[in-house]
């Protein structure tokens, strides 16, 4: 439980904060500081401020003693009112003071992959794709395609695309790992099931602050697109390949017309690489902590199941099983899930908080 001096101390900070930046005083980096400073701890200051009040109001109930029996039974309904709210207050309070990512609120890049099962498995990437498009449209946010390779049916073997808005990171991050599917193929004539495989991965965006890029660490090569992609393939030396040479990270763009738009998607596809890169480095540091994750952030790591001859998804990290496939993949039934995942890795970071 956080003690009455910490919510205090929450409470000035965050009357600090105020003061400050009505004060009309600040500009520049000092402004954006206080700014951003101001927004993380205000849903904590809101919390602490009602668990301060609610506090009060039961330690005073609790030595009042008026001779009015009336009055008494009025303040003892009150107490037990109390008794039962403060306690789901003081657990929002210790969800909104757990240790945030500081990534939650970015854009994401979503990059999804065909694994094993061939054309099958390049249908349900397509699939996977359409699913996080329409529940990116439920949310609110952008998702516009960067690149993708089409396969012969019409799925894709590689399809990576941004997703910008609010919290996206916050919510997409528990997707990135290995889907499986198990149904008949179109492909399958003899009407067996096939267990076929894709893997998400999503990365926080970050800003050309958090990744400095210097041309020196860079190889550019400009060549001639190739495969599908339209009557422009194969007529100019539009496609960019380029090289980070510290990290060895490779981005191949060539789904635009124009050498400079694809290299601009490169060097946004590159800078979200290398910054996931240094957050893994940074992470293999917090091992600990992350063991209270929900699952490892391993991309190898099999997390969901889709089975269309029963209608049911599961979700094996949380063991989490819903009847409602169709409902899943056309978007707006993805948000039980994702939820339910947000709701599992809050519990067990608050436990490991308490332990």
């Amino acid at each position: 439980m956080v003690s009455d001096a910490r919510l205090q101390q929450i409470g000035a900070r965050f009357a600090e904060l105020e003061a400050r930046l009505a004060s009309g005083t600040l500009e520049g980096d000092a402004f954006v500081a206080a700014s951003r400073d101001y927004a993380e701890l205000e849903p904590v200051a809101r919390v602490a401020s009602d668990v301060i009040a609610m506090r009060g109001e039961l330690a005073s109930l609790q030595v009042l003693q008026d001779p009015d029996p009336e009055m008494r039974a009025l303040a003892e309904e009150e107490v037990a009112r109390l008794k039962a709210e403060l306690p789901e207050a003081e657990r929002r309070l210790a969800l909104a003071m757990l240790p945030r990512d500081a990534a939650d609120q970015r854009p994401a890049m979503l990059e999804i992959r065909a694994g094993t099962g061939g054309d099958e498995a390049a249908l349900f990437a397509a699939d996977l794709y359409r699913m996080y498009e329409r529940y990116a449209a439920e949310q609110g946010w952008r998702l516009e395609m960067i690149s993708a390779n089409a396969s012969d049916i019409g799925g894709f073997k590689e399809v990576v695309a941004n997703v910008a808005g609010t919290g996206v990171f916050a919510k997409l991050k528990f997707e990135s790992g290995v889907h499986r599917v198990q149904r008949v193929p179109v492909t399958e004539s003899g009407g067996r099931i096939h267990t076929s495989a894709a893997t998400v991965a999503v990365l926080p965006e970050p800003s050309e602050v958090d990744v400095q890029i210097e041309d020196k660490d860079l190889k550019i090569d400009i060549y001639r697109a190739s495969g599908a992609g339209g009557q422009h393939v194969n007529t100019t030396d539009s496609a960019v390949r380029i090289t980070h040479l510290p990290t060895g990270i490779v981005v191949i763009q060539q789904d635009e017309r124009s050498q400079h738009k694809n290299k601009a998607k490169a060097m946004q596809v590159l800078r979200t690489r290398i910054y996931d890169k240094l957050r893994e480095e940074a992470h293999g540091a917090e091992a600990e902590a992350r063991k209270a994750m929900v699952g490892s952030g391993d991309r190898s790591e099999r997390i969901r199941t889709y089975n269309f001859p029963q209608g049911r998804v599961t979700d094996h990290r949380i063991n989490l099983t819903l009847h409602r496939l169709p409902e899943i993949l056309e978007g707006p039934g993805l948000a039980e899930l994702v939820d339910a995942l947000i709701a599992k890795d809050e519990a067990k970071r608050l436990a490991a908080m308490d332990g």
